[in-house]
């Protein structure tokens, strides 16, 4: 089989999809990533993957150039004759899905969060489901990773007897493997995400702020880019910020908590995944793609969505556990992690696709 991927980075297809594509490689498909041209490219081609360079302009809004992407991502798939396509994130999805709509060659595509755009209510949201209306038509499957949005799919009438629910991207057990519980006598909570405001950095800063206030052997990190709004935040002494961190396995091997009060329109946050995977416990909201990876008191706490007083008082209950507890919560988040989001679970569901056509 000759397999293309579609991706808005190249970061997206080898962080949560190389695995897949290694699987398909060792089988004897050929592997195609489409995506713009970054530092993971090479690593990719490396492997085996052939690369094609495209041009997508994640964030914009303007129509000119979104049907430039579906024209380019058309020529580019009537010229490599794929015998099916997979796509991720929106533009990927719906131009993708268009183009193999016309190509009538098989789509599928992973619905990776329905993000700002698609829930919050307006014009937007308008166009951007009647484009996924239309685009989905004659779809092969569409994978959501929680059911909240395999719910609004099939709510909004968008491909409803194609849904499929997937557990997120999984976790590479190999990769993120079990950690031995830091011993030390600060205790060190980490946020890492974007830094934006519906990632609940807001809420975050105010923990940190009270909790310093009250509390010594306290630290609070920050790994992640910055929106321009909150470049405040290298400033801030409350927090240590570390930037944007290329290994989060640097990262967790001396935290004690993941924190990720996040009130985005997530698929399922990978972050989540990554410190289960490696014995941390996590406090995160009763969101979807957020609370799929927790369970209350047993991997770490449920919080309220954008309410500092729900998240601070959750950081008051973690630091007032004994040590042995803190590292049972984080071993109960492996144990969910091995049974639930195994990565090998993902690619299992694609072959299964896969071997359909």
């Amino acid at each position: 089989m000759k397999v293309a991927f579609i991706g808005n980075t190249d970061f997206a297809i080898y962080n949560y999809r190389f695995e897949l594509c290694q699987a398909l490689l060792n089988r004897g498909d050929e592997v195609i990533v489409i995506s713009p041209k970054g530092i993971f490219v090479e690593t990719m081609i490396n492997v085996g993957c052939k690369h094609v360079e495209i041009v997508v302009d994640c964030h914009g809004t303007n129509p000119i150039k979104d049907f430039k992407l579906k024209k380019q991502l058309k020529k580019i798939l009537k010229d490599l004759k794929p015998d099916i396509v997979c796509g991720y994130t929106i533009k990927p999805n719906i131009y993708g899905a268009w183009a193999c709509k016309e190509l009538k060659i098989p789509f599928i595509a992973n619905v990776t969060g329905l993000g700002p755009s698609v829930e919050n209510k307006g014009i937007v949201q308008k166009i951007t489901l009647f484009l996924y209306k239309f685009a989905f038509s004659n779809i092969k499957t569409v994978f959501c990773q929680n059911e909240a949005n395999l719910n609004f799919f099939a709510n909004n009438n968008i491909s409803k007897n194609k849904l499929k629910l997937l557990p997120g991207s999984g976790v590479n057990l190999e990769k993120f493997k079990y950690i031995e519980y830091p011993k030390n006598d600060i205790t060190k909570f980490v946020f890492v995400s974007r830094v934006r405001k519906d990632k609940g950095i807001d809420q975050f800063i105010d923990a940190a702020r009270y909790i310093k206030s009250k509390y010594g052997n306290v630290e609070f990190h920050i790994c992640g880019t910055c929106d321009e709004e909150y470049k405040w935040i290298c400033d801030e002494k409350t927090v240590i910020y570390h930037g944007m961190v290329k290994d989060i396995r640097d990262v967790l091997p001396c935290m004690h908590c993941l924190v990720f009060p996040s009130y985005y329109a997530e698929g399922l946050a990978n972050v989540l995944l990554e410190a289960c995977a490696t014995g941390r416990p996590i406090i995160t909201t009763n969101r979807a793609g957020c609370r799929e990876t927790i369970e209350e008191g047993y991997n770490g706490f449920i919080i309220k969505e954008k309410d500092s007083e729900s998240l601070i008082s959750a950081i008051e209950k973690f630091l007032s556990m004994d040590e042995s507890l803190k590292k049972e919560m984080g071993i109960n988040g492996r144990k969910k992690v091995e049974k639930e989001f195994d990565r090998n679970i993902i690619i299992k569901k694609y072959f299964e696709e896969f071997d359909t056509i």
